[in-house]
């Protein structure tokens, strides 16, 4: 187990199948215990694959946006007339991939710049344009790695010796194109001997903590405990916590930063006892067209996520008549269990086993849920800003602005 394990998140190759380019990705809303891989040909594909979770994370988010404009314009554009009728199908395309989620900025700014990109290009063929959107989709790629082990170094030049970092929800390779920003620095820090151990907030009610990053830091062999969310006020009241690093969906032009609920909580937590709290997070995550984080629109989901627990995983049979009953039972397809009190289970043939996916309530039938995806933690509660240009702190309006003008330099953290 090394970093180096590590796998890539999502990537660009042709699809067997039909030789034409395909967008690969690890399916995230099964890992850890399947470990799926999906193949969009469309953007569709990519738009329903963000929607359910399946890739997620603000800077995979973003390559992902502009890999699904590019694949787009490679693989549904055959009909296009002129370079004029591919723009303007390519705005509502783009348009439409920036809308699948509102609350990670970066979804919207890799489809606007795959859309500059294409706008800036207005005079050459079609067949040279649809070549630039490819080589900027790849090229972001490299980008992406690049910033983020910029952002490990700057966050590990931070932490002490031996340190006991907290980390909430999945801020790792899995949420970039590759790496990670809050466990990028985890991982460089771990790489400079600096880690004592890592404590991995579970993360309800989706469990990215449980299932992403636990998977991620065992992968990488890096020590941790996973705690259940409301452990971490008495895991830092004992000591027991040197920082905290997370990750940020969008953060506002004064420091206010959205991130994973709960994240809020954990930034109260160090105030009161006294631990930093950092954020990790690129330049292009850092919104400066917000004045502050009242602005930020907050995603509500799906109320299942609360009422109830999704698992995945797979049946393996270990006598010829299991493998017979569970042959009968898919032959047409996927079964579905007929299981009573709205629980769902779905079995379905996969090579040699069997792929199960499944939902079981927790909560009483018919409870009102409010469920929302992100909070909002105000400046005040942030320690420093964590980027690939350098580390912002107060004032973060000032601090951050430069940084994003890359004129802005490390600071000494008092």
């Amino acid at each position: 187990m090394a970093i180096t394990d590590i796998p890539q998140t999502l990537w660009w190759a042709d699809d067997p199948a039909t030789g034409r380019p395909a967008v690969y990705m690890v399916d995230q809303s099964r890992l850890p215990l399947a470990g799926d891989v999906l193949v969009c040909n469309a953007y569709s594909g990519v738009c329903a694959a963000i929607q359910g979770m399946a890739v997620r994370g603000a800077p995979a988010l973003g390559v992902a946006a502009a890999m699904a404009v590019a694949l787009w314009a490679v693989n549904e554009t055959d009909d296009a007339t002129s370079v004029e009728a591919f723009l303007t199908k390519l705005d509502e395309v783009a348009d439409e991939v920036a809308a699948t989620r509102p609350t990670a900025v970066n979804l919207a700014w890799g489809a606007e710049r795959m859309r500059a990109l294409a706008h800036d290009n207005a005079d050459v063929s079609l067949p040279e344009l649809r070549e630039l959107m490819v080589a900027e989709a790849l090229a972001m790629v490299d980008e992406d790695e690049a910033r983020n082990r910029r952002i490990g170094a700057f966050g590990a030049a931070l932490l002490p010796q031996d340190a006991r970092v907290l980390t909430h929800c999945n801020a790792g390779s899995l949420a970039t194109a590759y790496f990670g920003t809050a466990l990028g620095v985890i991982f460089t820090a771990h790489e400079q001997g600096k880690i004592g151990g890592v404590w991995v907030d579970e993360t309800r009610p989706v469990l990215q903590g449980a299932r992403l990053t636990a998977w991620e830091l065992r992968m990488a062999g890096v020590p941790f405990r996973l705690i259940t969310d409301n452990m971490a006020a008495s895991v830092m009241r004992s000591g027991w916590v040197d920082a905290v690093i997370v990750g940020a969906d969008r953060i506002a032009a004064n420091g206010d930063t959205a991130n994973k609920i709960g994240t809020y909580g954990l930034a109260v937590l160090c105030k009161e006892h006294g631990v930093p709290f950092y954020v990790a997070a690129p330049t292009s995550t850092i919104d400066l067209t917000l004045p502050n984080g009242d602005d930020i629109v907050i995603e509500e989901r799906d109320p299942r996520e609360v009422t109830g627990i999704s698992f995945s995983g797979v049946i393996e049979p270990h006598t010829p008549a299991e493998t017979t009953a569970l042959d009968a039972l898919t032959r047409e397809g996927t079964w579905v269990v007929p299981i009573a009190k709205g629980h769902a289970m779905e079995v379905t043939r996969k090579g040699g086993a069997y792929q199960v996916d499944g939902w079981a309530r927790v909560a009483p039938p018919n409870v009102e849920v409010y469920n929302p995806a992100f909070d909002v933690t105000p400046a005040a509660f942030i320690t420093a800003i964590i980027t690939e240009n350098g580390v912002a702190t107060a004032d973060f309006a000032a601090s951050l602005a430069a940084l994003c003008e890359g004129t802005g330099a490390i600071h000494e953290i008092g």
